[in-house]
């Protein structure tokens, strides 16, 4: 069995994190591409370890929630009645440290009540006490977070509001327009704590 050089492995994997197509980074480090796609799972699969064991017993007073949306081999308007769950539109639920900006935690899959529960219960065994949480306006959102950190858990709504000058349909822009506006309304509030 051949093994690829350190340099090229290094190589490979440095194109890959700074954005480099598969096919690109085959032309710039001369290694084949099904070799960068096994040797890509393989740092992945790592990285993933080193993520899932470092990131325990943390204290983070404030937690933001949010979702990165991306799809899977097909659009999904697309997505036929008889395809997997794995193909159409995919969102990766990511944790952040506010002050630390640390990604606690992550998940990828479909934005249903059963992932973001599955979620928030990762989020859960990960940090120590009850940190404050913001969140977008999905409705999933409070009750997973309820049922994980309990009741008295301080949850709070950060709604943006964005204008599209110029834009006859706004629904089909790829990016958003301009922030004008931001309101948080709380969900609940820790007991005890100040009512402003």
């Amino acid at each position: 069995m051949n093994v690829l050089p350190r340099d090229k492995q290094v190589a490979a994997i440095s194109a890959l994190t700074e954005g480099v197509s598969v096919r690109a980074t085959e032309r710039l480090t001369g290694v084949n591409r099904g070799t960068i796609l096994s040797l890509g799972v393989r740092v992945g699969e790592g990285c993933m370890k080193l993520h899932s064991a470092m990131m325990r017993g943390l204290h983070v007073n404030r937690i933001e929630l949010d979702e990165i949306w991306s799809y899977v081999g097909k659009k999904q308007r697309l997505v036929k009645p008889d395809d997997s769950d794995m193909v159409g539109d995919q969102y990766t639920f990511i944790a952040l440290a506010d002050t630390a900006k640390a990604i606690i935690t992550y998940r990828t899959g479909k934005r249903t009540a059963i992932n973001t529960q599955a979620f928030m219960d990762d989020l859960r065994a990960r940090v120590v006490g009850c940190p404050e949480i913001s969140t977008d306006g999905f409705n999933a959102y409070p009750w997973a977070i309820a049922h994980a950190f309990g009741e008295d858990c301080a949850h709070g709504v950060v709604e943006k509001h964005y204008a599209t000058p110029n834009v006859k349909e706004a629904s089909r822009r790829y990016s958003p327009g301009h922030v004008t506006s931001v309101s948080y309304n709380a969900v609940r509030r820790r007991a005890g704590a100040d009512q402003h």
